[in-house]
């Protein structure tokens, strides 16, 4: 239980495990969809043969719903069995992942490069 600042209390029972295990099986709120494991061995997979080796090898989780206990290692058990036997697989779960997203994005704006990638909402329409 968790008691609000105005004081009503709230009870968290076995949904706070079942929310993440959606994130891999969508089925479970009637989603028809590949879990983030099977996205992620998917992506790869349509990656040239030359770099899967390196691709498996650099699997970073970010993003706030990645904060969820044990993440990382459940990623890690779910690629490794979908992956060939002999992939070594290593999933980097940082601890500023909640914010990596908000990262990587401050620091791409701030490459004088950028400027070039940008388009113009009439480009984009």
């Amino acid at each position: 239980t968790y008691t609000l600042p105005d004081e009503n209390v709230v009870t968290v029972g076995s949904e706070r495990f079942r929310c993440p295990e959606v994130l891999f099986q969508p089925s479970l709120i009637g989603h028809d969809v590949d879990g983030v494991h099977d996205q992620t061995f998917k992506s790869i997979m349509k990656c040239d043969v030359d770099i899967r080796r390196d691709l498996y090898g650099n699997i970073v989780l970010s993003g706030g719903t990645t904060m969820f206990p044990g993440m990382g290692e459940r990623m890690t058990k779910e690629i490794q069995s979908l992956a060939p036997s002999t992939m070594k697989i290593k999933v980097v779960a940082p601890q500023e992942r909640k914010f990596s997203v908000w990262i990587g994005g401050s620091i791409l704006s701030s490459l004088s490069t950028f400027g070039n990638m940008w388009i113009t909402k009439q480009e984009y329409e």
